[in-house]
């Protein structure tokens, strides 16, 4: 299990020797998952470079903590659910997505199959400890969305923050958590290895129409106001890279992609790590581009949340936009 040592690299760069390149620091958490698969291709295939961007990855232990990064300054761009956007808006005027690279939330939730935990059906997780990344995370969100769908509330469960990967396969089978909230592949290996049983997911397009009543943004590239007006070659380089990589992940098989991916993410299995990614592939954007319908499922759902009355003061529409991502789609007839 040499996979559960190895974390992500805190910062890499993708510079071509002797040649200077502008360079931007993306934020991300869980920064092997195959929620950021478009992310890793457009930086394995070179295409950042070719875009004419360097890129170094700054890895969080979850998505609030990389949303924080980007507020001090630590960080540039954001990489992590749209979700985080009606909160960032509060904190800072004019946050905003500029290219799409999931079309679903891409999580799972599980509960362990370790004796003595009792499954019988969804009221069997009142009282359970549910791990997730943090408490202003998508995998605490999305542990809210599907507890209140189901008839229960978040308070009748105990959340228990345990970062990403790798640590949260230990705090599972140390029994620190009886449930787990996370994204691919960590979450298919579990079940494969029958460690937990998934009870929710909003990987397929299908379940992610049942929770939401309709589709809603995944995974997406997000900054400030002042990052896109004062760096926009930098922030359309970011765009046409990462539409480049939904473009060739459209054709690309399953050899393609374990060939373009290090073998650090396979998680010490290259076959679970094809099967996650096959029950993943429709999840991924297609041109990078923000569906205002869609951002709007979002927002009501995410107003249901505690705390949920505050997102009245966000206006959905000045949450995204598209100007960067339209001119991809041209440049790569995505």
């Amino acid at each position: 299990m040499a996979w559960l040592a190895c974390a992500p690299a805190a910062v890499s760069a993708n510079v071509e020797p002797g040649r200077f390149l502008p360079r931007v620091k993306i934020a991300l958490a869980a920064g092997q998952s195959l929620y950021h698969l478009p992310l890793t291709l457009a930086d394995q295939l070179g295409y950042f470079k070719q875009a004419g961007v360097a890129v170094e990855w700054v890895v969080h232990e979850s998505g609030a903590k990389a949303a924080s990064s980007v507020l001090q300054g630590q960080a540039d761009v954001l990489s992590g659910s749209f979700e985080h956007l009606f909160f960032l808006q509060q904190k800072v005027q004019g946050f905003q997505a500029f290219v799409q690279t999931g079309r679903t939330p891409q999580l799972s939730l599980g509960v362990s199959t370790r004796p003595g935990l009792v499954w019988r059906s969804v009221m069997d997780l009142r009282g359970l400890r549910v791990g997730v990344s943090s408490l202003d995370s998508a995998t605490y969100w999305m542990t809210c969305h599907w507890l209140m769908n189901h008839g229960l509330l978040p308070e009748d469960v105990v959340f228990v923050p345990v970062g990403s990967a790798p640590q949260v396969v230990e705090s599972l089978r140390s029994g620190a958590i009886d449930a787990l909230c996370q994204p691919d592949p960590v979450m298919h290996w579990l079940e494969q290895k029958n460690e937990v049983r998934v009870v929710f997911e909003a990987r397929s397009l299908a379940a992610t129409r049942k929770l939401f009543g309709g589709m809603v943004p995944g995974a997406c590239l997000m900054t400030t106001a002042d990052f896109l007006q004062r760096q926009p070659e930098r922030v359309q380089a970011l765009s046409d890279a990462v539409v480049h990589a939904l473009k060739w992940l459209q054709t690309a098989g399953l050899t393609d992609v374990l060939k373009a991916v290090p073998a650090g993410h396979w998680l010490g299995d290259r076959a679970i790590y094809l099967s996650a990614f096959e029950k993943l592939r429709e999840s991924y954007a297609v041109d990078g581009i923000l569906r205002s319908e869609e951002v709007m499922n979002a927002w009501r759902a995410h107003s249901r949340l505690p705390n949920g009355s505050a997102l009245a003061r966000v206006v959905p529409e000045k949450t995204y936009t598209n100007a960067f991502a339209l001119k991809s789609r041209v440049r790569f007839s995505a």
